[in-house]
C-alpha cells in the first residue's frame, strides 16, 4: 500500500471501526496526520487545530482496525489514557503483524509482512 493510498482508504472508511487495517495503511496515515500538524502548526494554530479535528474521528477508526488486524479490540485504545506504559503497550500492539486466523475478517495485507 502507497502513502496516498493509506490516506485514501483511512478517509473513505472515517467512521468504518469493524474491519481491518494492514500496519501500512495504519502507520502511513499516522505520518500523515503528524507531518500535517507541524507543518500546519508553522503557518497557523487554529489551522492545526482544525486538521486535528478532522482527523480524530478516521485516526481513531484506523487503529481501532490495526488492532482488529492483531485480533485485539480496539478498545484497547483507552490504554492511551495511561500515561507512559500506556503508550509504550498500545505502540507495541500497533506495530505486531497480523494474526491469521482472527475473528475480525480477512487480512487486508495478503502478504502479512
Amino acid at each position: 500500500m502507497t502513502f496516498t493510498d493509506a490516506i485514501k482508504t483511512c478517509f473513505s472508511k472515517y467512521a468504518d471501526f469493524n474491519d481491518r487495517a494492514s500496519r501500512e495503511e495504519y502507520w502511513y496515515f499516522a505520518l500523515f496526520t503528524l507531518l500535517g500538524s507541524l507543518v500546519l502548526t508553522m503557518i497557523d494554530n487554529t489551522a492545526s487545530g482544525v486538521f486535528s479535528l478532522v482527523t480524530l474521528v478516521p485516526s481513531i477508526a484506523a487503529a481501532s482496525r490495526r488492532l482488529h488486524d492483531t485480533n485485539r479490540s480496539g478498545w484497547l485504545q483507552l490504554l492511551w489514557l495511561v500515561p507512559l506504559i500506556g503508550w509504550i503497550v498500545v505502540v507495541v500492539f500497533l506495530v505486531q503483524q497480523a494474526k491469521e486466523p482472527n475473528q475480525f475478517g480477512v487480512s487486508p495485507d495478503h502478504s502479512l509482512s
